[in-house]
């Protein structure tokens, strides 16, 4: 999956093109990550997300048959272009999302609908001359790029299994559009919009019969890790209060 917001240049891996390209993993990828407010997540990723940071929906247009679709999110900050999580070159959570562990590298569709690996061009860990090979002198990946490839399978593999989840919930109607409003110790009002969240009041009145096929789906859990994952934005106010009077000391 390609994120115009984090990959700047996406390239496919060609193992001629690219036969003399390294990594340099001591350098953190992740500084491309600092201008992020929010990125997308898995639905296999909740359980462990729900516990570092707000889970939201955002409208993801519709799918080739008109219907509905909407990503989750996990969000980092208050603020466009401002990533309260990654600061002074680490990142300050434990759990980081696997699209952002897979960066620089990810998986894209091409014209035929097959799959190829992609590398982000503009990223400054790739060197032709110090750092991890990708390619042998044959051209056959080595194995640390056996096992990105591995990892970014894998990882598309939950992207299709999330756009489905995220599609029975807009189709059972249980998002609505939601809006964050509150204050900062000093005052300042600070509000938030353009997401989607659970609607608690259709959650309460759903029939029987939905609820069997919430939970025979797994995406009953999915509600619940989301709704539990909201207490997170307390913690993340407080960030953006102490960043504020840092800013204006």
């Amino acid at each position: 999956m390609i994120n115009p917001e984090l990959h700047k240049k996406p390239v496919a891996l060609d193992r001629v093109a690219h036969r003399n390209l390294r990594i340099r993993r001591e350098h953190s990828a992740l500084d491309a990550t600092s201008g992020l407010n929010a990125f997308f997540v898995t639905a296999a990723e909740f359980v462990d997300a729900c516990k570092e940071y707000p889970i939201l929906f955002l409208r993801a247009g519709k799918d080739e048959q008109g219907r509905e679709l909407c990503a989750p999110v996990t969000v980092f900050g208050i603020r466009k272009g401002e990533n309260l999580v990654y600061r002074h070159g680490r990142w300050n959570a434990r759990y980081v999302p696997a699209l952002l562990r897979a960066y620089p590298f990810a998986m894209a569709p091409t014209p035929d609908k097959q799959y190829v690996v992609c590398f982000d061009e503009t990223s400054p860990v790739f060197s032709t001359e110090e750092g991890e090979r990708l390619f042998k002198d044959d051209g056959e990946p080595t194995p640390y790029l056996e096992d990105v490839r591995a990892f970014v399978e894998k990882i598309e593999v939950e992207v299709d299994r999330t756009r489905n989840a995220g599609r029975m919930l807009m189709e059972m109607k249980l998002l609505q559009d939601k809006r964050f409003d509150a204050k900062l110790p000093d005052g300042t009002p600070v509000s938030m919009d353009g997401f989607m969240a659970v609607d608690e009041e259709r959650l309460k009145n759903l029939t029987d019969a939905e609820i069997i096929e919430l939970q025979r789906t797994g995406l009953l859990a999915l509600v619940h890790f989301h709704m539990a994952s909201m207490s997170n934005m307390s913690q993340l106010l407080e960030t953006y209060a102490e960043k504020r009077a840092g800013e204006t000391a």
